[in-house]
């Protein structure tokens, strides 16, 4: 209470970076390693999902498709770094007309290579440019296809009609081609993880993948983000709680890169789920980005700390 009697002003969820609601001192992740760096190709996407995190659709464009001359210095940071992998996300990546040249850029630099896509026609566009990637980099590139659910009916609730055959197509495509391969999914219809897990092998064995439901790594199942869901604010006294490590949060090893609509440079945030929300722009270079990062977002508590989450490989 403020010594002349008024009220204080009650604090909302997340605003403050320093405390929470509660006037408990807020968890921050110190950067330990820069081992995944994200690029964000641009918010163009070919579909528009019901659940996006960060609204792509065919008419977003709030983030605009990098250049290969806007990537490759923050490339050559990433590797004075010793950084090990570049994960290509969006948007749909593979409607960026240089991802061809941002992938070769990065895998000539020796990096680990993960792409985020649906698998849909952008990707059938590319094929001969993928065969050309394998040829020459074999397994460093990895291919992560989003398949929401083990059947069509939830994943075309998701992403429109057809969308699950189209993307099981691109799938069986990359398999047999022999890239290296993984499946998101989601968790958002309230399955048990093991059934999630089962309903994946089935699909998988009839479909003569040869994908292992049971590898995390392989089927990588995200928990759902609602910015505007109650969710708990992460403490620092929350990690002995939890017993959790701050280290085991994806900002502490991750950054991504995006060039907003706009903006004359592209920028560095604190991880990918955050790629609208000025707070968590760091700078212009991965040296900048290397500062602490407050979990003063819903995203940081719901998918990162409690979901356990991460977008890299």
């Amino acid at each position: 209470m403020p010594d002349d009697g008024r009220q204080a002003i009650p604090r909302r969820k997340f605003d403050d970076p320093a405390v929470t609601a509660k006037g408990e001192a807020r968890a921050h992740v110190r950067l330990r390693r820069l081992e995944t760096l994200w690029i964000n190709t641009g918010t163009l996407c070919n579909i528009a999902c019901t659940h996006c995190y960060i609204e792509s659709s065919p008419k977003n464009d709030r983030l605009a498709y990098i250049t290969l001359a806007e990537t490759e210095p923050y490339l050559d940071e990433a590797a004075a770094l010793g950084t090990a992998e570049i994960g290509f996300t969006g948007g749909e990546p593979f409607m960026n007309p240089e991802i061809g040249a941002l992938l070769t850029a990065a895998l000539e630099r020796g990096f680990r290579v993960l792409v985020l896509t649906n698998a849909m026609k952008p990707l059938t566009h590319r094929r001969a440019d993928l065969l050309r990637l394998r040829a020459r980099f074999g397994d460093r590139l990895e291919i992560r296809v989003s398949l929401d659910h083990y059947t069509a009916d939830h994943h075309d609730a998701e992403r429109g009609p057809g969308s699950f055959a189209l993307a099981l197509e691109g799938l069986r495509w990359l398999c047999a081609e022999g890239f290296s391969t993984a499946v998101a999914g989601r968790t958002r219809w309230g399955e048990a993880m093991a059934d999630e897990r089962a309903g994946y092998a089935a699909l998988f064995v009839r479909e003569g993948l040869p994908l292992d439901a049971a590898d995390p790594h392989r089927l990588v199942l995200f928990p759902e983000m609602d910015e505007h869901a109650d969710v708990p604010e992460i403490t620092t006294a929350c990690w002995g709680i939890l017993n959790k490590s701050p280290e085991s949060v994806m900002c502490a090893s991750a950054r991504m890169v995006v060039k907003r609509k706009g903006a004359a440079r592209p920028a560095v945030l604190a991880c990918t789920l955050l790629a609208y929300d000025r707070r968590f722009e760091l700078g212009e270079t991965l040296a900048e980005g290397a500062a602490d990062v407050s979990l003063n977002h819903p995203h940081c508590a719901k998918f990162c700390v409690l979901g356990g989450a991460s977008c890299s490989g």
